[in-house]
């Protein structure tokens, strides 16, 4: 297990670049399942999650080979044995992205045999959605629970309506996959509109699919009979341009953050003015100037600031935490609502213990009142309980009195690449232990 010792209190300047998109590396990474042909992805992060799914693509069979951060899969001889083996099950069982690649085997197979996926301790993340689009387009589901497997099997996918019962991004995304050779036309509602969903749809298009409705909640599939290969680049990491921003805000004495897709971002830096945080837009870049203090803005009626996440358009839930941590420096007071996971608030035990003044209503909601910059947060011992808590809490540390050590940093290694590295060319002070 390894740790980050912080010393706290010293600002950061410079330029800093998003790595390429986690969640959508893992959605593109398992398309290329879908054809014998070659498939080439740019802008790859090298990040734990990422790199364990590109080890799972190689161990059935699928030929990888890399040039920096772009990568070529050719999955024209998979071992089909391997994918019923225990051994595949297990280490299945330890990346929750592998479950995307169910779609993409069921399409081109017939049969796919997977864990339930790790992950994130952040609550109950259910995995029906996924299955209950299989069934309408053919398949059949069968729990084997003395191995902690599913098997899925079908001869014939049949293009189906569906009506999701969650616009769910994997669910969306490993059922669109699965659709793309069935027989017909498929169309989701309630389907998760994302960008990164929308950047697979977009792929698999230019691999000739016939997907209608990109960016919308209504999505319209018809089948073909078979992929090509093609080439494409991963978007910047929306979770990291927006965990730069709050990074900014607290420990920034001028941060310019380079290449983010702008027009991808949503209301991710209006979210972070209502903060009362300035940021620059120059071009694709923000800049985001030394912020000595920044007051919470209130609603019309004059009633307390409230923030919610939501499925896209809305907030993503990815930065919840770190906009707690944000908040606890900022002048006035603001309540954060958390309703897609169950888990995700439990971590602001430790910015308590730092010296926020936070008030967890239940397990959805917390008030922070923030310090102003009259309190300093103070440095201490914590552990990282999932990969966005990890990052707020060494955000957090980045601006404490004192020396922070962070344990189990593995959780932020998933998804966030070479982190340390990066903050310390900006002037940070972290050291990694193992």
């Amino acid at each position: 297990m390894a740790s980050f010792i912080i010393e706290g209190g010293h600002s950061l300047s410079g330029t800093i670049v998003p790595q390429g998109a986690k969640n959508e590396a893992l959605q593109v990474i398992c398309a290329t399942l879908l054809t014998s042909e070659v498939v080439t992805i740019s802008n790859i992060p090298n990040i734990r999650d990422v790199n364990n799914l590109i080890q799972l693509l190689k161990e059935i069979g699928v030929k990888v080979s890399q040039q920096h951060n772009s990568y070529t899969f050719q999955a024209d001889e998979l071992n089909l044995d391997y994918l019923e083996s225990d051994e595949f099950v297990q280490k299945c069982a330890q990346l929750r992205g592998s479950v995307m690649m169910i779609g993409p085997l069921l399409a081109r197979m017939g049969k796919a045999v997977i864990a339930k996926p790790g992950g994130d301790k952040i609550g109950r993340r259910r995995l029906d959605t996924h299955f209950l689009g299989f069934e309408r387009l053919g398949a059949h589901f069968n729990p084997m629970p003395e191995r902690g497997v599913y098997e899925i099997s079908a001869q014939h996918l049949k293009g189906s309506y569906m009506l999701l019962d969650e616009a769910s991004v994997t669910g969306t995304a490993n059922i669109v996959m699965a659709s793309v050779m069935a027989k017909g036309t498929t169309t989701i509602y309630n389907a998760a509109c994302e960008p990164y969903v929308q950047q697979l749809c977009k792929m698999l298009n230019r691999m000739g699919a016939r997907i209608s409705g990109i960016a919308s909640n209504l999505l319209t599939i018809e089948g073909v009979e078979r992929l090509y290969g093609t080439d494409h680049r991963i978007l910047p990491d929306m979770i990291e341009v927006g965990s730069f921003i709050g990074m900014a805000a607290m420990v920034g004495d001028g941060i310019r953050i380079k290449d983010v897709s702008l027009s991808n971002l949503g209301i991710i830096p209006s979210t972070f003015r209502r903060m009362g945080i300035r940021i620059k837009e120059e071009g694709d870049d923000l800049f985001i100037p030394r912020m000595r203090h920044y007051e919470i803005q209130s609603f019309i009626d004059g009633t307390i600031m409230t923030l919610a996440d939501a499925p896209w358009p809305g907030l993503t839930p990815d930065l919840l935490s770190v906009l707690i941590t944000v908040a606890t420096q900022a002048r006035g007071s603001v309540l954060f609502h958390q309703k897609m996971f169950e888990s995700r608030l439990f971590f602001v035990d430790k910015l308590i213990d730092m010296g926020a003044q936070i008030i967890l209503c239940d397990p959805h909601r917390a008030v922070v009142v923030g310090h102003d910059r009259k309190l300093q947060l103070r440095g201490g011992r914590m552990s990282s309980p999932d990969i966005r808590a990890g990052i707020a809490l060494l955000i957090a540390a980045l601006s404490a009195r004192g020396v922070s050590r962070i344990d189990n940093i593995e959780q932020i290694d998933r998804g966030y690449e070479n982190i340390e590295n990066r903050l310390n060319a900006l002037g940070a002070h972290i050291t990694r232990m193992t």
